[in-house]
């Protein structure tokens, strides 16, 4: 009866008592973009500028499918990829949980963009069965991309990560272009995205635990609820990001200017015969997109 009240004293409740002894909500067990998984396999072995390029022409060649057969072949393979990175696929599936809702949307947008048979129509509004084709073939699209996508992120170390992005755009040097400070800004950023996001599930569940209620009412009650989100979490990225460039000048970082690196990087078999398999699967889409008709 004396903690009923001590809890009553303190303006908290049960839910938010759940909330401050340790229950993760959804957005920390959900974090997967940019974290590295350490495994033993064939693609984690592979050379990191292999990796990246190969990854830019998968993106290019899912965006070059134009019909379901060329979409499904490059499904496959990137499904194959997926497997053999030997991690579990619910993780690659919780990827798609931060581009959800881009993709019902973008979906919906193409489900009224067709031509055929009407089956729904309200003034300048009309479904067809072309438009359910475009909707489907973009929601695949889209998720694929962001799965596929997440492999690179999933399969190479941040240190691997930037000497590869180096190294690709070693040539932008002859333009005076800083390529190694560059690579290092986007490896941080990237790997800076689950922290973020766990920083923001902790100043949650701090305003929710002082009443804050983030979950119930319309969407623009909802919105302004972020706001006392929005303002810690700046704070708290601007002192990471402090703490972070102090720390790289204790350790006497000055750019790329005469860096040398622990591991060198250099093709292998493995990565000669990855490009071969999927300069074949590349073809193979080609055809498939002169052999068959585009989706309506």
């Amino acid at each position: 009866m004396s903690n009923s009240i001590i809890f009553c004293d303190a303006g908290l409740t049960a839910e938010n008592l759940r909330v401050i002894i340790g229950e993760k909500c959804s957005l920390v067990r959900d974090i997967t973009l940019g974290q590295y998984v350490p495994e033993k396999s064939l693609i984690h072995r592979m050379d990191a500028r292999a990796k990246i390029l190969l990854l830019l022409m998968i993106l290019v060649f899912i965006f070059v499918c134009r019909n379901f057969i060329s979409l499904v072949t490059i499904s496959l393979f990137s499904l194959v990829i997926i497997l053999m990175t030997r991690i579990s696929i619910v993780k690659y599936l919780k990827s798609l949980k931060a581009v959800f809702v881009i993709v019902i949307f973008t979906g919906i947008l193409n489900l009224f963009y067709g031509s055929g048979d009407v089956l729904w129509q309200w003034q300048f509004l009309k479904i067809t069965w072309g438009g359910i084709n475009n909707a489907i073939f973009t929601a695949v699209r889209i998720s694929v991309m962001v799965m596929v996508s997440s492999v690179l992120t999933y399969t190479t170390s941040p240190t691997d990560l930037t000497d590869g992005l180096e190294r690709i755009m070693k040539p932008l040097k002859i333009f005076r272009v800083r390529v190694h400070e560059i690579a290092m800004m986007m490896t941080i950023a990237l790997r800076f995205i689950p922290v973020l996001l766990e920083e923001t599930d902790k100043i949650m569940n701090a305003q929710k635990a002082r009443g804050a209620d983030m979950e119930n009412g319309n969407i623009l009650r909802r919105v302004k609820a972020l706001v006392p989100v929005l303002i810690p979490l700046l704070v708290s990225s601007f002192r990471r990001a402090g703490d972070l460039a102090m720390a790289m000048e204790c350790r006497c970082y000055n750019g790329g200017k005469g860096r040398t690196r622990m591991k060198i990087m250099h093709f292998s078999l493995t990565d000669l015969f990855a490009a071969i398999i999927s300069f074949l699967i590349f073809g193979a889409v080609i055809y498939f997109n002169m052999a068959y008709p585009d989706v309506v």
